[in-house]
């Protein structure tokens, strides 16, 4: 499953199987020691920062490398990483860590990304010119078994203009390459179409390849007579990308999301070709604005996003919405907390199979004729999940029957009998279970959700509108306010003004840090979503419906 996770990527990191992802690219925050590295400014993402910065570039390392080590092992045999880096600390993450770790025999590249196009730090006083280059280290876990394939450019228009000047009969263009060669290669050295090779040269072929040209028709002789091999532009790849990469940016505004590090697709894309196929799995460890995943997820790739930052991974999620189609793959989302009203309205069977997986048991396949039993621990011991508060005394009763005729063995056997899972318990079946305990020696364990997975209250929301009347264009102009509370604080608001609620929230204004938002509007009917996001990455969605003019307020 395509999962999106909030937390500590080392802690992450090492839950992750062996050998288990195909790439790896990280793009981790440099060695800067400047505050503007802080660019989300909630809590995770400042704390991340006090922890890098505890100490010099020797902490900075450590603090890289002991990352780097998990990301080696978790990389399979044929993969390789990608680690984005600048001139603050390229030398040291080089020497002290990827060739480390990695080994200096897998190096395979540094990439020289040039970020833009233009940066005249001189404005700024600076006395050198102007930084305009990332690296990219390539490595690879095996240099011998590690994929790669070859990426091609476009040709330029000059290029195609004095390269691939030639037609042919059919209107196709082609170059023209010398059939001669100054060494010799076996019997290239003959007669052709009454020509030998220039003097102290020989033919590049042989005169049975010479032949296959010929009847291919891929031969071009010049007014002398002097043979080329021809060679098609519709039948070439391209240029092969080399280490220097200048045209990997962004395409238009409004592949932008405002993140001030946020890295191009163009760019994820070229590196996720290069080293995976299909339904390869990329790693993302600091995934930021959400590029490599969005990439990934495009590109048919399995993929796994790690951020401290609630709202790296809540801006990711909305990214990864908005391009949602039919053939897009499933992924979740996993928060330090869970909201107790989510929770609690999931489906019934949904529910049941995955507390009991997060309680580390296994749940039943089939919801039918079991008992009223839902899965059991690794140990056969029965579990009973509840959706809902303040279980009785009926539910103990009815479940230690079950538990009994289900497997009279087990029964006598196992201490406890059995486990039920609910968000909380009644007075009653508290008592009971002790008589149970006390009177019949039978122990029962209730436990609640919140012992196994964090719970909190999702935020509260409540959106206002000011209408301010129309102006010279005719369009109605409507000022929305929203406000809401949070036991955690509040991160930030987004907005979908054409909300559309089979498609889902597609964000169209995504960190309004304010809750202010003005538009204007067409005569028309509109739904406007707008979403708070709390410091643990909890959700509340308001939808309200406008109809222009005369503004209508429809509660939804």
């Amino acid at each position: 499953m395509n999962q999106l996770i909030l937390g500590d990527n080392l802690e992450v990191l090492r839950k992750i199987d062996t050998e288990s992802v195909d790439l790896i690219y990280l793009d981790p925050p440099f060695f800067s020691n400047r505050n503007y590295e802080v660019i989300w400014g909630d809590d995770g993402e400042i704390r991340s920062f006090k922890d890098r910065w505890s100490g010099g570039v020797d902490h900075y390392i450590a603090w890289l490398k002991e990352r780097v080590l998990e990301m080696h092992r978790i990389l399979k045999p044929t993969g390789s990483i990608f680690l984005h880096c600048d001139w603050h600390a390229n030398a040291y993450i080089r020497v002290f860590i990827l060739d480390k770790i990695f080994g200096a025999n897998n190096y395979k590249n540094e990439i020289i990304w040039k970020r833009t196009t233009t940066h005249n730090d001189s404005k700024q006083g600076a006395k050198h010119f102007g930084r305009v280059l990332d690296s990219i280290f390539l490595y690879a876990k095996n240099y011998k078994l590690a994929k790669f394939n070859t990426i091609f450019d476009d040709y330029t228009q000059e290029y195609l203009a004095n390269t691939y000047n030639k037609i042919d009969e059919n209107g196709r263009k082609f170059k023209a390459s010398d059939l001669s060669a100054a060494k010799p290669g076996g019997d290239t050295l003959y007669e052709w179409k009454g020509k030998f090779p220039p003097k102290n040269r020989y033919w590049a072929y042989s005169k049975e390849n010479m032949q296959k040209f010929e009847d291919e028709d891929k031969i071009y002789y010049s007014n002398t007579g002097k043979p080329y091999l021809k060679h098609y532009l519709d039948e070439m790849p391209g240029v092969s990308v080399d280490e220097f990469w200048t045209n990997c940016v962004f395409k238009s505004k409004e592949e932008r999301i405002g993140y001030p590090t946020q890295k191009p697709i163009a760019l994820l894309e070229r590196i996720i070709k290069s080293s995976t196929e299909e339904g390869d799995t990329i790693l993302d460890p600091f995934v930021g604005g959400g590029t490599t995943v969005l990439v990934a997820d495009k590109l048919q790739r399995a993929w796994l996003g790690i951020d401290q930052s609630v709202q790296a991974v809540k801006v990711t999620e909305m990214r990864l919405q908005s391009q949602q189609d039919l053939f897009s793959k499933p992924f979740v989302v996993q928060f330090g907390k869970y909201d107790y009203d989510t929770l609690r309205n999931k489906p019934a069977f949904e529910f049941e199979t995955w507390i009991i997986e997060q309680y580390g048991g296994i749940a039943n396949a089939k919801q039918k004729s079991d008992f009223g039993i839902d899965g059991k621990t690794k140990e056969n011991i029965p579990i009973q999940v509840k959706r809902s508060d303040n279980i009785g005394r009926n539910v103990i009763d009815n479940f230690h029957s079950a538990v009994m005729r289900n497997d009279k063995v087990l029964y006598e056997k196992n201490k406890p009998i059995g486990i039920i899972i609910a968000f909380s318990f009644g007075k009653g079946a508290v008592q009971e279970v002790a008589r149970l305990k006390n009177q019949e020696n039978v122990i029962i364990e209730l436990i609640t959700v919140a012992e196994i997975v964090p719970i909190a209250k999702k935020p509260t929301l409540t959106v206002k509108f000011n209408d301010l009347g129309v102006n010279k264009k005719e369009l109605r102009e409507i000022e929305f306010t929203a406000t809401a509370e949070s036991e955690s604080g509040i991160e930030f608001f987004a907005w979908d003004f054409n909300y559309n609620a089979e498609k889902g929230f597609n964000a169209e204004i995504m960190l309004d840090k304010d809750g202010k938002q003005t538009q204007k509007f067409k005569a028309g009917t509109y739904s406007i979503a707008v979403k708070v996001i709390d410091n643990e990455g909890l959700e509340s969605t308001e939808v309200i419906k406008l109809k222009i003019n005369g503004v209508v307020k429809v509660n939804d």
